[in-house]
Parts: C-alpha cells; structure tokens; sequence
C-alpha cells in the first residue's frame, strides 16, 4: 500500500487529511508541489505554485490545501506533468484538462499564455477518449482508447513526431510509422518519446543524444522508429527517466538503455548504451518497473514482492539494483529520487483492518463493547474492565482489592468533573490529551491522585503552552481551588 507520508510535503497535512486521500502526485522542481484526491473524489492542490502549476487562479504559493472545484468529481484517471512545470491529466471519462508553464505551447491551446487554472484540451481530442497522458519537459502526449496517439508543445528535437523541429501549439496526431497501429502505452523522456503497440512493438522519437531512443545510435529522430533490438520480445511496460529508458517484456524480463551517468541502466558501469540490455538477468521474474524524466533513478518489483532500485538514489550512484525494504516502487521515489516526485499517479488503498492502537480508540465509550461505566453529573462514560486494569495503576488496584462479577457496573465519580474524567479515561485508550488549560489543571489534579506522572507532565504542558495574560489569573484561581499540591511557583503566574 502506497504511504504519501513518506514524501516531505504531505506532512504539511493533518492526519485526517491524509486518512481521506485517495490518489496523489507530488511534482515541481524541488518536490515543492502536490495534488491530491479524497474518498469523496475532491481535488486538492498545495505547494509553491512555480508558474501557476497549481491551477488555483492566481500564482500565490499555499502550504494549506486548496480545492480546485474545477476538477472536484471528475474522476482523474492519468496524470502527468512536465519540467515548467506544466500538469496534463485525463478522466475517467477521457477528458484532458492542462494547466502551468505553456512557454512552448505545451497546455495544447494554442497560445504561449500561462495556464492559471485547468482548461480542457480541446483541439483533435474532443471526440478522442484519451486513456494516457504523459508529459517531457515541455512536451505533452495523450493515448486514445483506440490506439491513436497526440503531441504537442516543444518540438526542437522531433519529440512531437511531426516530423519538423517546430512547436506544435495544439495537439497533431503522431502517424508515420505508427499509421493504423495500435499503441497501447506512452511515455517521455524529458526531449524524447516512447510508445509501446499491442503487438509488444516499442517505438521511439525525438532526442536521442544519450541512446535514449535505444536504435543504436545517437541521432535524433523527428518521426517514430521501431526499436528494432527488441524484435524477439513482446514488451508491455515501458518508463522513461530523465535520459534512459526501460522496458518489461510479458515474460518478466527487464531492459535498459540510454544515459547511465549515475548508473540509471543497472548493468554495474557508468557507460551510456545506444540499444537495449538485458539486466537483473539472475533475479525472479519482474513485475513493474518505474522511472519518470525528472530523475535519474530506476526502480522494479519482482513477482515476489521485492522491491530494487538503482541509479542517482540520494546523490549517491547506484549501478546495480540494491534490494530495498519497500513494499512498492513509489516508496523509493519518495525516499531516494532527486527531485522527490512522484513517477505516476499514486493510487492510495487504505486497508480495512486496525492496528491495536486504532482499535482501542475507536472503542472508547462504546456501549456495545463496554462492560463498565461511569457515572459524572449525571452522565455516562462507557469503558472497558480490562483496559483499565492494564493502563493504569489505580483501576489495578482498586479491581484487585474488592472487584468481583457481581458488583455494580457503574461507578459514581463526584470529585472531578465530567470533562475532567472523560478526558482521564480517553487518555487511557489513546495516549493524548486534548483539553483547554483550565481544564487542564483539573486533569493534573487527578493524574496526581491517582500517581500518573506521564498525564501530569501532558497536563503542565498543556498549562504552560496556554497560559496568556488574559487567562492568567483565571489559571491560578482554578489551581489554588483544585490543589495546593498544584505547585503554583512551577508556573511562573
């Protein structure tokens, strides 16, 4: 299960926050920014905003998340985004909106405008249903759910396909080669594109200085060239990093080629390949494999759950896959990539079950489970025999010396109050405190009736943290009638 909290800007979130995201994207130059999709499909966008990339209408930074209602219930399917940055995304119901740096024409409207805010792409798509966005650097590409493909934006190396090196300001079906063929899978490079056919047939253009292109050479290719290298395998994955690329055949065999400055290729040097190699030859069979053009970083999971990764990990040059301990392929973007972004969409699955701590929380005064209660100013608390018993030194005692089955199972409780008391309780099944300092002072009291030292230091605090000159004299009154024991003088009032 992917964890957003392993990337920096998501704990800028509450845990609330984070318990409703159901599909996130961190991206930006730095990591900086970040959107994401609750359970009740909301769109939220928060971070630096570096050329209106978050889509908010205006070019402020927020570190508090902002709905994009524009895109609230849309149901994001892909998304993608460029180096600008520039962010291309598709819905479930095949529509691509765009929006931020459109410098090279990349947000597909036609113009070179800043795009403040998420505008449909409407030019050759309206009648597509688009399955697959991917963006390079400042190009953008979509997949339509019948095999065609479009591009546009910067073009000074051939990576829209026209077959010039001139921007294409909205989007132009890439044909050549790829007439009538059935292309099931895209992705770029940071100036060059990959596309991978129903058949298994891998397909390259644009820049191709490093090898990226995997056709044996370095020249750049203004039209779609088959990678002929790969003619006896059926691949299905295809990923591109910043200048290398990789591809996973239906047999669960890896390949790699392009740049390998940090060692991205895995094949133990830092040589460049011009065609596609064979590498993780002695693992088990791969099942995915990840990269994305804003990172020299490459990562796979096995059939069997392990997780590699290789290349520019945390500045340092990983040349061969290194087993990790992640779970999934995003982690290691998340812990390792530099920039820290995300290399797709991540689709966040909360799981069902509870861990202890959960669980007895969310049974604190439940009437259900409880088989004792509490009785403060006429109210009831509802709690658990054993819970008390094993929390707290007090209930031990007390149910030890004369508790038996057939006494009462409510307990009358008239010294303290009832927020007071609840509180005591609640911090037995949760570890926290959350109480106003007047409050607070009653807490205190109680935690040193019933010598809880750990609650006492919560409760001062809590004290120390809200004490105002407004609040002052109202704090020492309510501790001079609670205790004398309060020790006034550790309070400074």
């Amino acid at each position: 299960m992917v964890d957003v909290g392993k990337w920096p800007i998501f704990t800028l979130l509450s845990p609330q926050e984070i318990t409703s995201i159901r599909k996130a994207c961190v991206f930006g130059t730095s990591a900086n920014e970040a959107l994401y999709v609750t359970d009740n499909d909301e769109v939220f966008v928060f971070g630096l905003n570096y050329s209106n990339c978050l889509g908010t209408g205006d070019n402020q930074s927020t570190l508090v998340p902002k709905k994009l209602e524009a895109l609230c219930g849309k149901k994001i399917k892909s998304l993608s985004y460029g180096s600008g940055p520039h962010v291309l995304l598709s819905t479930e119901d095949g529509v691509v909106y765009a929006w931020g740096h459109n410098g090279y024409s990349q947000l597909g409207n036609g113009t070179t405008n800043q795009g403040i805010a998420p505008i449909q792409v409407c030019t050759n798509l309206l009648i597509k249903q688009v399955v697959e966005v991917a963006c390079g650097s400042h190009h953008s590409m979509a997949l339509a759910a019948d095999g065609e493909v479009f591009a546009w934006g910067y073009n000074n190396c051939g990576q829209v396909g026209s077959g010039s090196t001139t921007n294409q300001p909205t989007p132009r079906k890439v044909t050549n080669c790829l007439h009538i063929k059935r292309v099931v899978g895209i992705a770029c490079g940071q100036t060059s594109s990959m596309a991978v056919l129903d058949n298994g047939e891998v397909y390259g253009w644009g820049y191709n200085g490093n090898g990226q292109l995997g056709l044996g050479n370095n020249g750049n290719q203004l039209t779609p060239v088959r990678v002929a290298a790969l003619h006896s395998v059926c691949v299905n994955q295809i990923v591109c990093g910043y200048a290398h690329t990789l591809a996973l055949t239906d047999e669960g065999l890896l390949y790699a080629w392009g740049a390998n400055t940090y060692g991205q290729l895995g094949t133990g040097n830092k040589n460049n390949l011009l065609s596609p190699a064979h590498i993780m030859v002695e693992k088990e069979r791969v099942v995915e494999i990840a990269a994305c053009h804003s990172a020299h970083t490459s990562a796979a999971k096995t059939q069997g759950g392990h997780v590699y990764m290789w290349g520019q990990c945390r500045g340092q040059s990983v040349v061969l896959p290194h087993l990790t301990h992640f779970s999934c392929t995003d982690d290691v973007f998340a812990c390792f990539a530099t920039p820290a972004v995300s290399w797709r969409l991540l689709s966040v699955e909360h799981e069902d079950f509870l861990t202890v701590a959960e669980s007895l929380k969310k049974e604190f005064d439940s009437p259900e489970t409880a088989d004792l209660k509490f009785r403060i100013d006429g109210k009831y608390i509802h709690v658990h025999k054993a819970v008390l018993k094993i929390r707290c030194e007090h209930f031990r005692s007390m149910f030890q010396s004369y508790w038996n089955e057939d006494m009462k199972e409510v307990i009358e409780i008239d010294q303290f109050s009832y927020p007071v008391y609840r509180a005591f309780l609640q911090y037995l099944y949760t570890d926290a405190v959350d109480l106003p300092p007047e409050d607070a002072i009653g807490l205190l009291d109680l935690a040193t009736s019933y010598c809880e030292n750990r609650l006492r230091k919560l409760c001062q605090h809590i004290i120390k943290r809200g004490i105002t000159v407004e609040n002052a004299f109202s704090l020492f009154s309510a501790a001079v009638r609670y205790d004398a024991e309060f020790q006034v003088g550790a309070f400074s009032f």
